[in-house]
């Protein structure tokens, strides 16, 4: 496993490249090293599956002509699975440009079907998008972690009943205006409600 970049407690997005010739797997790590990413590859549609069993993955570059699991069908196992289903997957091939094949790469769950041979620089910034896309939902589904681990309602729901209780044993509203500034402060801290 790569270590996170210097200065970053996270890990670098991969990308699972999945082809069965050797020499493309080469090809696509030189036009997309510039990225920064940790490349996990994979030589069939089987060995691509089992690389998402133990791999957080962006995105996924998929040829589509493989021999015994082609593209298409990986492609509908990995969109089947939960864990899986979510991340996109760009189709390259060799395949002629009929709008049959490029319908069959669409419905089998891709979010884009590039033809052989095709512009580096846009496979690029395709992968680019995307792989921001993953960066900001992962960032968004950790901030949601942390402000759910700072304000915890069963928490906030007690500090209420205890002083609705000692409201009602007199405390005096300076008091309780007291306890509710505590739990505002308390509440302003928390990571995901700070001023950027």
């Amino acid at each position: 496993m790569t270590s996170p970049a210097p200065g970053s407690d996270r890990e670098r997005p991969k990308l699972l490249l999945v082809d069965d010739r050797p020499d493309n797997l080469v090809a696509l790590q030189a036009i997309l090293q510039s990225l920064g990413l940790e490349m996990v590859t994979a030589g069939s549609g089987e060995q691509a599956l089992k690389q998402l069993l133990t791999h957080d993955i962006a995105v996924i570059l998929l040829d589509v002509q493989m021999p015994g699991m082609d593209g298409f069908e990986t492609a509908a196992h990995i969109k089947r699975r939960e864990r899986t289903r979510h991340i996109p997957i760009i189709f390259l091939t060799a395949i002629d440009r009929e709008p049959a094949h490029t319908f069959r790469g669409y419905a089998a769950g891709a979010v884009d079907y590039l033809a052989k041979p095709f512009d580096p620089w846009v496979l690029r910034a395709k992968v680019s998008v995307l792989v921001d896309l993953y960066e900001k939902s992962r960032l968004v589904i950790e901030q949601a972690e942390r402000l759910r681990e700072h304000i915890d309602p069963q928490r906030i729901a007690r500090q209420l009943e205890a002083m609705a209780e000692d409201a009602s044993a007199g405390m005096s509203s300076e008091g309780i205006a007291q306890q509710l500034r505590n739990m505002a402060e308390s509440l302003r801290d928390a990571p995901m409600l700070q001023e950027p």
